[in-house]
């Protein structure tokens, strides 16, 4: 088969202590290969599919991860499972009072940005590929050229696999890119505590009505609270500081002491309104440490025959960008249909990457400006001003 003689194998490892959402652009890129019978072969640090909380909710663009939902012959389904209400953004001053809220029509739902949680869209993705494509519990150690684009995957129990492609959607922490480029993710200056809440409408009255059916945000003094209403009665609360990487570690805090937590996030936001501090005060599920980290902008490579990066591996960037998960499917659509359309592997990456290149920058460079707006001292003002201007 010309260039698709040996597998295409890509390896998705989530490094320790590190962050472990799910990158759904590996699994789109799997998909549409195997539409068009390409072989491909999914390594996964997982143990199983259930190992895990997969994270919150996404809303899937149009033009990006709609379109790569297109590309692998899933929109239907994922329309199906989608919440057009969720795209139902709110803005709350620190004492609790709702100041703008942007509830978008109730119709047409491909042309706007429907949610769906992150585990869904997971679970629609590997329910899609062929049985054993996905390889669990395989963490990878080292890649190995071996000449002519041919690279050698090195994993910790021993085992190895030569592949023509090694796609690295191993994510912020990628061992794949190490090969491409020396960088690495920087610290944004700001960090979220995750928390969540269960059963809302009934345990968490309040709370539920104040998130209301999308993403509630409020920002005062560099902090603040965003809320995102999932499925099954679920709302995932990021509170949210410009602060030293290492805070809790100043403090003297142990992450997981509950009650310690609680208090110093208390302390922190002294002066909120009542409304906003339960969603400190009142948690189901106790607190995550989640510093934010992005790639420098700009983050380009050299291309190298037989490598190639997608999603957070290739443009790691802040959430503010609204962008990430849904580039991060465009990628692997992209590459996939790259890799049908072209007689050779290198031609193939080529032109992805020509595509993937200058898309990648001019995304982080808005992600970079969307976080310092966010988290400046008049960070309300900015994104109240951006949220009116686009509703």
């Amino acid at each position: 088969m010309r260039q698709h003689e040996r597998r295409h194998p890509y390896e998705r490892h989530h490094p320790p202590h590190r962050d472990r959402r799910s990158r759904p652009g590996g699994l789109t890129c799997a998909r549409v290969l195997q539409r068009h019978d390409i072989p491909v072969t999914v390594y996964d640090l997982d143990a199983s599919p259930a190992v895990r909380d997969q994270g919150g909710t996404l809303d899937m663009h149009p033009d990006t991860g709609q379109h790569a939902l297109r590309a692998a012959d899933l929109l239907d389904d994922f329309l199906t499972l989608a919440r057009p209400e969720g795209q139902q953004m709110r803005m709350v001053g620190a004492d609790g009072r709702i100041v703008f809220d942007g509830i978008p029509p109730e119709a047409d739902t491909t042309e706007g940005n429907p949610e769906i949680d992150r585990g869904q869209l997971r679970g629609l993705l590997l329910d899609s590929l062929k049985p054993d494509t996905v390889h669990w519990a395989h963490k990878l150690t080292r890649v190995e050229p071996l000449g002519d684009g041919v690279h050698r995957l090195h994993f910790a129990d021993g085992t190895t696999t030569d592949a023509d492609l090694v796609i690295g959607a191993d994510g912020a922490w990628s061992k794949v890119r190490s090969l491409l480029t020396n960088a690495t993710p920087r610290y944004t200056g700001v960090t979220f505590v995750e928390t969540g809440f269960n059963d809302v409408d009934t345990r968490h009255p309040r709370l539920a009505a104040l998130t209301a059916a999308g993403t509630m945000m409020a920002l005062h003094n560099q902090q603040g609270f965003i809320a995102q209403r999932n499925s099954g009665g679920h709302i995932r609360v990021y509170v949210a500081m410009r602060t030293d990487e290492d805070w809790h570690q100043r403090a003297g805090l142990d992450l997981t002491d509950t009650a310690a937590v609680q208090g110093a996030l208390l302390d922190r936001f002294t002066g909120w309104g009542d409304p906003l501090l339960g969603f400190i005060t009142d948690t189901d599920t106790g607190y995550i440490n989640r510093p934010l980290y992005a790639l420098p902008v700009p983050h380009t490579w050299t291309h190298t025959p037989g490598l190639t990066l997608l999603g957070d591996a290739a443009h790691l960037m802040s959430p503010f960008s609204g962008m990430g998960a849904n580039l991060t499917m465009r990628d692997g659509a992209d590459l996939a249909q790259a890799l049908v359309s072209n007689t050779t592997i290198d031609r193939a990456v080529t032109a992805y990457e020509k595509i993937l290149l200058p898309r990648s920058v001019e995304a982080a460079e808005g992600a970079a400006g969307a976080i310092d707006d966010a988290f400046s001292p008049d960070g309300a003002a900015r994104v109240l001003a951006h949220m009116t201007q686009h509703h």
